[in-house]
This record gives structure tokens, sequence and C-alpha cells, in this order.
């Protein structure tokens, strides 16, 4: 690195005699001197300052790249030779338009000499952006193909502006889209962006921004550099753009689009800047991410360390095999000085290595050498070498039916369409341009790392695939340092766990918010997500802050209930109690006690107890429409089938023991008892049709916040109130009959029972109407099971275990005699009490006396001859 001399402000150049010349332009010089001559205001060229290795290597390349060719036989069957004219552009636009107007006005004929100069064919170069955009524009006026080996601009691609315009690299569309995608695979959202200002860095800055907004990522701060190293406002620049990099904590990766030395000024006002401030070097550590413009220059950290500023992720054109450009170099070091007679830039490479080192001539070549081989980036050789291999194919396929040795026999736009229209091989691999004029296939990923104070930037840890958007990694040595970024968080702020979501203030970034739990019946399964997701509240909910739904408990009440259980061994028990006692009464059925409990009645009401029994178990289990309809049903009919029967059997008390005459002559011509069971028992049957067809019952589902109740919904009400009703009418004419026949003989004293037994059941049923309309969940059918069970029991309990029991242990009252001297006893005593009550009534007391004596004794006796 240093100043050209006075003598060297001409501008340097290699060229080299041939059928077809190509043109080279590469920044050899890293600027220009504009101080030097300000005050002339005529054109004058500026000498070129800050000699550049590496620009002089991709000088070598395309040397190198024509050697080859000239010798391969593609070239000799066409019977042609390449020839170059390489100029320097000093990374200043001024002068690479100086450069190309060189090329087009050697197009040109003199006619003073009359004699034409050999025309540049095409052109490679320039290296930025800034300069290929402007070269282009001026070769384009000519036609005469370029083909640029490093500038990535966008707006290159376009094809109605730039026709002559073609790159042996994606462009930076590409570029940006694979960084993005690296920030969003280690989930980095917080990120600065350093560019510089030009077509280069404010395409590369617009494209980024706008790809890693697609992918949720957030740019903290932006810093545009100025393209010029030269420029005055370079420092200034530099100075605030480290200052707001270390004002911003928590931004921890830096994508830069910037040149090598801008990079380097930076890293060294970094350091600076934690050294003022007194502050740890690893303040100032961050993840680098590299773009091809200094993804390969291990220069920026010259006056740093690896360590100091973190980690560098570069990403690089793909690279070719350079043992080729190897084998030139080495014979470069065998010739000498003697291989720098049309290369002016070795000369003052030479010139420069030679006043740093002071070594001999012989130690100059090898001095130089190692040098460059230091300075030599894989991806930038392998894209010149395709840049040389396109445009000579090109030519050869041109001149295989022409003779091109003469000057003007091909033109600039031949070898463009050629170029256009066919592909190129280079080490028996083949490529083409696209439709934008690129060749894209994709990037290396770089790691850089320090390995005892050297600096390796050339370890490929990972390869992208532009089609596929999405990185293979390479070396699984090479890429744990590559996995160990996950560790490095680079957020406004911590991600929201599952169960929250984000809410961005108004104005902010979307990346900076604040998480909030998820309300009930909303949930959130990811990290960092825009709102909650709702629960399907007919089956699922989720509480406050929840990560999932949970399915609603079903609910119902259940065989597996301790309560259920319970409730149907009782039903279980009444069934089997029921079944003992109709055996016991068929057994007995010739017997006066079971005789007086109504015979064959008595086995209807047992039957009809069964049935009920039976309609108690349907209230357990998963309701279903047909298990909802039956058990209102069977309860209804039999229990009503159930009363009749008693109703039969107190209407056969009263008028068995009715001493009236005319009463008991209307009693028992209205005494059918068949005809008032059946009749009653089609009622109830009626109205059971009309609630089935009408507004039957049916099972539902009841939604609670968390549990799902599954229920009967009875349909109707005012049908299972008629229902109801209808047994409580029948119960409380059983009621009031019982109670006025309540006193007769003890042996037939059943009034009591049925009197006890309705009283039980009307007193349950008018408690189950309250208590049924307040309860509601699982055990609102236990409520109506356990009244009916009570009723069932009452029933049971006051009209047979009393026969049961005189059956099994008063076996001495189970006869006829023993019923005929209670009932002479019962008669006696009756007697007395009518004649009593006769005297006061009639005039001839003997003949009342004597007349009420004998219907008693009547009575009596045809009801001890019915049993």
């Amino acid at each position: 690195m240093g100043h050209a001399s006075e003598q060297d402000s001409r501008v340097l150049e290699a060229t080299a005699p041939g059928d077809i010349i190509i043109g080279g332009i590469f920044p050899v010089h890293e600027g220009v001197d504009k101080d030097k001559d300000n005050s002339s205001f005529a054109p004058h060229l500026q000498p070129c300052i800050r000699f550049e290795e590496r620009g002089l290597v991709k000088v070598l390349a395309m040397i190198s790249a024509i050697e080859m060719m000239n010798k391969s036989p593609l070239l000799a069957d066409a019977n042609i030779t390449l020839g170059y004219r390489i100029l320097d552009s000093c990374s200043d636009v001024s002068t690479a338009l100086r450069v190309t107007a060189d090329f087009i006005q050697r197009v040109e004929c003199h006619a003073e000499s009359n004699t034409c100069s050999q025309p540049v064919m095409a052109v490679v170069g320039a290296s930025y952006s800034e300069m290929s955009i402007a070269i282009a524009r001026q070769l384009t006026l000519k036609m005469i193909p370029q083909i640029s080996y490093s500038s990535t601009a966008v707006i290159l691609s376009d094809k109605n502006r730039f026709p002559a315009f073609l790159r042996t690299i994606p462009n930076d569309e590409n570029q940006t889209a694979a960084m993005a995608s690296l920030l969003s695979a280690y989930g980095w959202n917080w990120v600065g962006v350093v560019t510089m200002d030009g077509n280069y860095g404010l395409s590369a800055l617009d494209h980024f921004v706008s790809q890693a907004t697609e992918k949720g990522i957030c740019v903290a701060f932006k810093s545009i550099l100025p393209q010029s190293v030269t420029s005055q406002d370079v420092a200034t620049a530099i100075k605030h753009t480290a200052t707001t990099i270390l004002n911003n904590a928590k931004v921890k990766v830096v994508v830069s689009f910037a040149r090598p030395t801008l990079m380097m000024h930076l890293y060294q006002e970094l350091k600076d800047q934690m050294l003022r401030m007194g502050h740890n070097m690893e303040s100032m550590r961050r993840v680098w991410v590299a773009s091809d413009s200094w993804s390969s220059s291990s220069s920026v950290i010259k006056h740093t360390t690896l360590e100091d500023i973190g980690h560098i992720v570069g990403f690089t054109f793909k690279s070719g095999d350079l043992s080729s450009f190897n084998e030139y170099l080495s014979r470069l070091e065998a010739a000498g000085h003697d291989y720098t007679g049309n290369n002016t830039f070795m000369q003052e490479f030479y010139r420069q290595l030679s006043a740093r080192k002071g070594s001999g001539d012989d130690e100059l070549a090898s001095e130089g050498v190692k040098a460059l081989k230091g300075h030599t980036d894989a991806d930038t050789v392998f894209s010149v070498e395709m840049a040389v291999s396109a445009i000579a194919q090109a030519v050869a396929s041109i001149c295989r039916s022409r003779d091109c040795k003469t000057p003007g026999a091909v033109q600039p736009w031949e070898v463009l369409k050629a170029l256009r229209m066919k592909g190129f091989k280079l080490r028996e691999k083949s490529y083409e341009f696209d439709s934008s004029g690129d060749i894209n296939l994709g990037y290396d990923v770089t790691m850089w790392r320090s390995d005892g104070g050297n600096i390796h930037v050339h370890d490929i840890v990972a390869e992208y695939h532009p089609h596929r958007n999405n990185f293979t990694l390479t070396n699984h040595i090479t890429t744990q340092q590559l996995r160990d970024l996950k560790h490095i968080i680079s957020k406004c702020s911590n991600s929201c766990v599952p169960g929250e979501f984000k809410k961005t203030a108004e104005g902010q970034h979307t990346c900076c918010y604040e998480c909030i739990n998820c309300t009930e019946n909303y949930y959130s399964n990811n990290t960092d997500m825009d709102q909650c997701l709702s629960c399907d509240t007919n089956s699922e909910w989720s509480p406050e802050g929840s990560s999932s739904c949970f399915p609603k408990t079903l609910l119902f009440f259940s065989w597996q209930n301790g309560f259920a259980v319970v409730l149907l061994t009782f039903a279980a028990l009444g069934i089997v109690l029921i079944l003992l006692v109709s055996a016991l009464f068929l057994h007995q059925r010739h017997t006066p006690v079971v005789k007086a409990a109504g015979g064959p009645l008595s086995q209807i009401i047992l039957f009809s107890l069964v049935i009920s029994y039976i309609s108690a178990m349907l209230f357990v289990g998963r309701p279903n429409s047909l298990q909802c309809k039956a058990r209102q049903v069977l309860f209804g009919i039999s229990f009503t089938l159930c009363v009749s029967c008693i109703l039969v059997k107190t209407l056969q008390i009263l008028l068995a023991f009715q001493f009236n005459p005319e009463l008991q002559e209307v009693l028992r011509r209205l005494y059918q008892p068949y005809v008032i069971i059946s009749i009653c028992v089609a009622l109830q049957a009626a109205t059971c049709i009309c609630w089935l067809v009408l507004k039957s019952p049916f099972n539902h589902i009841i939604m609670h916040p968390t549990t799902l109740l599954e229920d009967c919904h009875e349909g109707s009400y005012l049908a299972f109130g008629v229902m109801l009703g209808y047994i409580a009418v029948l119960a409380f004419v059983c009621f009031l009959c019982a109670f006025k026949g309540r006193k007769l003989p003890q042996h037939y004293n059943e009034a009591k029972f049925i009197t006890f037994s309705m009283l039980l059941y009307l007193i349950s049923w008018l408690l189950f109407v309250p208590v049924y309309v307040t309860t509601s969940g699982v055990y609102l059918p236990a409520v109506e099971m356990v009244v009916i069970l009570i009723s069932n029991y009452g029933v049971l309990s006051c009209h047979f275990f009393p026969k049961c029991y005189v059956i099994l242990f008063k076996k001495e009252q189970n006869t006829k005699s023993a019923f005929r001297k209670n009932l002479y006893e019962y008669s006696n005593k009756t007697t007395e009490v009518v004649s009593v009550s006769a005297v006061t009534n009639c005039r001839d007391r003997s003949s009342c006396t004597s007349l009420r004596r004998g219907s008693v004794i009547r009575h009596c006796l045809r009801r001890t001859n019915s049993i």
C-alpha cells in the first residue's frame, strides 16, 4: 500500500497483442488524490493513490485465464489468439469513465495514419456496481459486451437499460435474501445495517430491508458511509456509526455492505471508543454478517483482533479450482522482472515492495508472489476465469466460420449475441447466462476464525441454494462455530413464551413489544405470536395464559359415580325384594292375608313396581334420545298402574265396610276394578303419547366454561308436570279414601298403610318440585331417581312387608277362623256404636237397634265369606 510517485500519475496498464482484444477494468488503486491540482479547471488526470495488492491479483487472474485459453484447442481450431488491454479504474467513477472512453476510441480508425487500431471486443469489469453502471451506459452505445465479476447491484439485471451488461455472479437480491434467511434461522430479529452510498450500497440496503421485513426482522439502525474512502466526511460518518452501534446494546448482529477499508476504520473506531470509555472489550463484540464486498478481506481487522470484534459470517461467490492460477504465479515468480515489461502494475508493485522490504531482485519476486497469494480470493479468481472463458468461447464460435485475423471482421454486438445465446464450459462444467444476464450459482457461507494470530477467512461452513432458499452445511467440524451462534440473542424484546402474545405500542418497531397473557378460551402455542388463537368453545376451553386448549370434560350421571352405585343398588334390591314377595304371594295365594291384599291386584302392583325400578335405572348413564323418552314414560305409566290398583283396593275396602245400604248399593255398581284401572292407565298413556308426539324429551349438551353436561331435556315441561300431576291426583284420592277407612279391623287395616304410603309419595314429590327446579348439574337425574325409589319403597314397605310378616311369622293369624273372630269382635263393637247413635233418631228404639245390628252382621259375614 502506498502513494504512486509523480511520474506514475499516468494511467497504468497491462497489455498483450492478439487477434481479438479483451479489455479489463480493475481497481488496482484504492482512490485518487483529488486535492492535488485542485485549483486547475482544465481537464486533467488525477493521480491514483493507495496501491491495492488485491486489485493486482484480479488483473493477474484475467491474464492467467487469457493465457490458458490461448493454449486451449478451442482457439487453436478457430485459428485466433486473445490479447488484452487492462486499465486501472483507481476505484473512481471518473477515472473508470476515462478508461472506458479509451476503449471506445480505439475502435475508431485514424485518417491521418490510414490505420485502424484493434477494437476491444469485450470488457471484463468493473469491480464496484457504481462504476459498472456508469461504464455499462457508455459501452452500450457501441453494444460492447461487459462482464463483471463482482458488481452485484440489482439494477444491472435490467436488460432494457443495460442490454450489454453480463456478470458471472448473482445479483444482490439473492445475497440479501440469503442474509435474511440466515438471520431468521437464528432468530435474530433486531439488527443493524452498515452500508455505503451509491447504487450498490443503497440498492442492497433497500432489498435487505424489504426481505428482512417479510421474515419479521426489524432494522434497528441504518448507517450509510461515503463510498469513497478519500471523502472528507468519512471520519465523521465512521465515528457516528461506531457510536450508534455501541449505543444499541441489544443489537448483537450487524449486516454490512461496506468496503474493506471502511470496515477497517470502523473497527478501529469501535476499539478507540471502548478504550476511551474504559469499557470491557466484550461490549463491542457482535456478529458481523459480511457481504461479498469484504467477506474475504482479512485486512479489515488489521488494528484489532477477531476476539475483540466477535464473529464474522461472510457470504462469498462460489469458487473454483485455483490450480491454473497458482501455476501462473509460480511462472511469474520464476520469470522475475523479465515478466513485467508489458505490465506496469507489476512494475509498481515490485517498486513499492522493494521500498518496504529492501530485498534483492531474486528475493523480490518470491516475496511478491507470496504477498499476492495472501490476497488471493478463490471466488474472485473463479469469476474472472468464467468471464474470460465465456468471451473466448463466444469468439471461437464466431471465428470457426470466418477469418477473424482481419480487423473489423468481428463486431462487438456479435460477441454479445453469442454470449447471450450460447453457454460455455469451464473445467468440464457448463454454464450459461440467464435472461437477466446473470449466472446464479448461489453463495458459500464462511466463518472467520483465529489461529495463533492468523486469520482464516476462507473456511466454508455452509452453502446457500438460491432456488430453494435454504442452506446446506458442508463441513461438520468447522460448522460447530456456526452452531454456537445459536446462543447469541439479538432481539429488541424477549421472546413471548407460549401462552402469551405480542403487543406493540403505536409508533414502535414490530420487534419491540410487551408480552400479554392470552385471555380465557384463547391460547398461543408458539413463541412470539402476534395474536392468540381461539379455542372451539363448543368442546374446548383454556385458562388465562394457556399454551393449548383442553377438551371440556364430558359430565353425566355415570355408572361409576358413587352415588349412582348406591341408588342402583337400592333399585336392584327393590327388584329382588319384589320378586321374592311376588313368589311368596303366589305360593300363599289361597290364604286370607293374600286375598285381603287384593289377590291378583297385588301381582299387578308388584309388576308395576318392577317397571318403576327399571325406569329409575334409566336415569343413570350417558343419556341418549331413546333413554330420555323411555325413562319418564315408563315411570309415568308404571306408577299410574300401581296407584290405580291401590285406588281400587281403597274403594274395595270402603265398599266392604260401608254400612249405609243406599251408598253401598251405588258404590257396588260403580266398582269395576279392572275398568277403573284401565281408564286411569289409559288417561296417563294418552298424556304420554301426546307428549312424545308433540314435544318429546331429548338428550342435549349444556355447555359450561370447562365442562360439557350431557343431560335429558324433558321437551315439554308442561307435559312433564301434567304426567306427574295426574299421578299426584290419583294418589291424593287414594289418600282420602284410605284416610276415611283407617279405623277398620286390624286384619283389614290396609287403609292405614295406604294412607301412609300415599302421604309419603305426595310429600316426596312436593319436595321434588323445588329441588328439581333449583338443582343443576350432574346430580339432577339423581333427584328424580331418589324420589322414585322413595315412592317405590313406600308402596313396597307399606303394602307388602306387613303381609309378608304375617305370612312368615304370624301364621296363626292367616286363617279364616282368626279373620271371623276379628270381624265378629269388630261387628259387636260397631253395633254398639250404631245403636247409641240410633236412639236419638228412632222413635221405636228396639226396632232401630235391631235393624242396625242386622246390617253390620250381614256386611261382616259377607266380607268373611269373600276371604
